[in-house]
């Protein structure tokens, strides 16, 4: 990619796994529909996450709604989700802190593009680990006891079963997700009656 549509891409298109999972199956020609396939798989975890943060999001309208989906990346929204289950009720530091990590995502597509140059990491090395790193942390955070060990463990089952069966896909984090949605929803169900 030029520069130009790096930035662009980053610009338009802020999601940073979707990304990488699109680019991971790039090639000539280009597989658009492919690309855009898994983008979109990958993508659903927002429509879990969103109405997590309805107490929030329903008192918002027009541009600041919008915006604030726009900028909603997995660290801002586990952040808001400890922000908002703490009493507080300012859906702004969803937005502002997602404004943030947009603004720094997009100089750092401009710098790593620049950069690519001067250093080249080859595959394996642990800074590609880095993105892993985002996710368990933020895992540790949203941690909130014994409770949340089953709807994990599935989740994480069903995740390397499907990555077994299906390489080279993304379908595994959907399938993931769904499944330790369920198994979250089937236990609070059976705790609330």
């Amino acid at each position: 990619m030029s520069l130009l549509e790096a930035t662009m891409m980053s610009l338009f298109v802020y999601a940073g796994s979707a990304q990488l999972v699109a680019l991971s199956t790039w090639g000539s020609p280009a597989p658009i529909l492919a690309a855009t396939v898994t983008a979109f798989a990958v993508n659903l975890r927002l429509a879990l996450m969103g109405p997590v943060l309805a107490p929030w999001l329903d008192r918002l309208r027009g541009w600041r709604l919008w915006g604030s989906l726009f900028v909603m990346a997995d660290q801002n929204w586990a952040l808001s989700v400890k922000d908002m289950n703490s009493g507080r009720l300012d859906a702004g530091f969803l937005f502002g802190s997602g404004a943030i990590m947009w603004a720094v995502w997009v100089a750092t597509t401009v710098l790593g593009w620049l950069g690519t140059e001067l250093v080249a990491v080859p595959p394996g090395h642990p800074l590609l680990f880095s993105a892993l790193a985002v996710f368990v942390a933020m895992l540790a955070m949203m941690w909130r006891g014994g409770r949340d060990l089953v709807p994990w463990l599935v989740a994480a089952a069903v995740a390397s079963a499907v990555a077994w069966a299906l390489p080279h896909t993304s379908w595994h984090i959907v399938a993931g997700a769904l499944s330790g949605s369920v198994t979250g929803g089937l236990r609070d169900r059976r705790a609330a009656s």
